[in-house]
């Protein structure tokens, strides 16, 4: 294939006929697509991504409000992002280290609460927080100077999966063939479909609110998490400056009421968590954001590749796995997707194709286990929070404060959180 032209993002040719023959083709246009391309791209394999809206570059976020889309970053995706080699060209300006992490029961009580640092588990930092277009923009930025990637703007309508390959049909026309294909289509995967891949799903009945927070009091580069009888569950993650970005998991019908709230009725929300505790951490605070809201639920494909008669397929990202925000996984844990995938195609034998099965069962069972571990944990606290008798209160909170006294516990959770990548 031919140099792509920076400046230049090929479009598939309308209803044309003629099949192109790639090694990869990457179907998705989020984070974990674009990732997984451009380091697809890296070890030389011929690659193509697939999305509807891959015609214009993410613009660099810029200005004093930052976007709705926030994320925590955990180090194993810092590390999978400089091993892309984009991590310092990412504008530190707009993404804040978290050193100290303050997680408090639903009591009110002061022994009810976790304390996480950064220092007492011997790391410069537990996360850092930013928006999802900050590391979309400067993927994009990469991908446009990577001449084995092609971005192509369409709609995969169907595929075909055979012993040697994958045939995709475009919506444009296009057809192209593949030894590999990557699932990055997100959380009602197409292509999963497609394939007939089965999925467990349960949802949460609950939306998370999301908006953007100018608070008076320094945050100290600390995440708060307050567990509120009934079942919420407030976050206020650090930004840069004196900026927090709020998720509020709610049921869906008080996440309607909150998007209706203006200024003032915000702050009387605000006083009833905890007996005032935000305003106590924080400050009067002023929104800096148009609230959204979102629904939560959690899936978990039964394969994280094809079926045994066509294996030729990998799932990532949403494609394999949503969990509840309340630990900022999710997206973390779909980059460990492409870091294992990218790890195992990189160390894989001359003789192996990029789809050969022995390859694509090394990343699904690899990928198992820190899915599986993940989910359950998540999926059990939220749960646990959610439950409304006395004694299973008195249970969690006691559990919260057990856990804050012992240091062994809490470098398990932190190891757990931070994520492990090995890179040669």
């Amino acid at each position: 294939m031919s140099e792509v032209h920076p400046n230049h993002v090929p479009k598939s040719p309308a209803h044309s006929t003629q099949i192109r023959t790639v090694d990869v083709v990457v179907v998705g246009g989020g984070i974990t697509g674009k990732a997984c391309a451009l380091g697809l791209a890296q070890l030389g394999l011929q690659t193509i991504e697939i999305a509807p809206d891959l015609g214009e570059n993410v613009p660099s976020p810029q200005g004093a409000q930052w976007g709705q889309r926030i994320y925590a970053f955990s180090p194993s995706t810092q590390k999978l992002l400089a091993h892309l080699h984009i991590w310092d060209a990412i504008d530190h300006s707009r993404l804040q280290a978290v050193r100290d992490m303050r997680i408090y029961g639903d009591r009110g009580e002061k022994n009810d609460q976790l304390h996480l640092s950064a220092f007492e588990a011997g790391t410069p930092q537990l996360a850092w927080i930013g928006e999802a277009n900050l590391i979309e923009h400067t993927i994009d930025q990469a991908s446009r100077f990577q001449n084995k990637l092609e971005r192509i703007n369409d709609v995969v309508e169907k595929i075909l999966v055979d012993t040697d390959g994958s045939t995709l049909h475009l919506k444009n026309g296009g057809c192209i063939r593949a030894q590999l294909v990557i699932a990055a289509d997100g959380a009602n995967s197409p292509i999963r479909h497609e394939l007939g891949i089965s999925a467990s799903e349960e949802s949460y009945s609950q939306s998370a609110v999301v908006a953007n927070w100018l608070c008076d009091y320094p945050h100290l580069e600390t995440a708060f998490q307050w567990f509120l009888p009934g079942g919420d569950i407030v976050a206020m993650l650090p930004l840069p400056g004196k900026q927090v970005s709020m998720v509020w998991s709610t049921s869906p019908e008080h996440a309607a009421d909150l998007l209706k709230l203006d200024q003032a009725q915000w702050l009387d929300q605000f006083s009833s968590i905890a007996h005032g505790a935000i305003a106590k951490q924080l400050g009067a605070l002023t929104l800096n954001s148009v609230p959204a809201a979102f629904p939560l639920r959690k899936i978990r494909a039964k394969r994280f590749i094809g079926p045994d008669s066509s294996p030729k397929v990998v799932l990532i990202g949403d494609a394999a796995h949503v969990m509840h925000p309340l630990a900022g996984q999710g997206l973390n844990l779909g980059l460990r997707d492409v870091a294992v995938l990218l790890n195992i195609l990189g160390k894989r034998e001359s003789f192996r194709s990029p789809s050969d099965l022995v390859l694509l069962r090394r990343y699904e069972r690899q990928r198992q286990g820190d899915t599986s571990a993940l989910l359950w944990v998540t999926d059990k606290l939220k749960k646990l929070f959610s439950a409304s008798s006395s004694t299973e209160r008195q249970l969690r909170n006691w559990g919260l404060g057990l856990v804050n006294k012992s240091h062994f516990i809490k470098q398990r959770l932190i190891e757990r959180a931070l994520g492990e990548i090995d890179f040669e």
